[in-house]
C-alpha cells in the first residue's frame, strides 16, 4: 500500500502508528544505523528499507528531507530514519544513505 503524505511529520507520525516506533539515526563513521532507545546497531545486512518518502521544500531548500521506514527481523526493530538531502545534506550521511539503499536487498 502506497501512502501519500504532505509533510515529514505526517509521514513519521503515521509510520509510528503502524509500528515503526524506534528512532534511528545514521552513524556515518561506523556505516550503520543506531536505535537511540536501546543503542542497538544495525549494519546494512541487518535491515530492510520498507518504505521511502521524499519531501521537497516548496520555498526553502533546507526543507528537503527523506524519510525511511526501516525494519530488522534479526534485531526485532522497526523504526524511522529522517535525513536531509539537497544543499543542506551532509556528504558523509548522503554516502551512507547511498550505501544502505544499495544493500537493502541483503536483509
Amino acid at each position: 500500500m502506497v501512502h501519500d503524505y504532505e509533510t515529514v511529520s505526517e509521514a513519521v507520525n503515521d509510520l509510528k502508528k503502524r509500528g515503526y516506533t524506534a528512532d534511528l539515526s545514521m552513524e556515518a563513521e561506523r556505516d550503520c544505523l543506531v536505535c537511540s532507545g536501546s543503542a542497538t546497531e544495525l549494519s546494512p545486512e541487518d535491515f530492510t528499507i520498507d518504505e521511502v518518502y521524499r519531501f521537497e521544500g516548496m520555498t526553502d531548500p533546507g526543507d528537503e528531507m527523506i524519510v525511511y521506514a526501516i525494519s530488522s527481523d534479526s534485531k526485532d526493530v522497526k523504526g524511522v530514519v529522517v535525513n536531509a538531502f539537497g544543499m543542506y545534506s551532509s556528504y558523509r550521511a548522503s554516502k551512507l544513505v547511498e550505501h544502505l539503499t544499495k544493500n537493502q536487498g541483503n536483509a
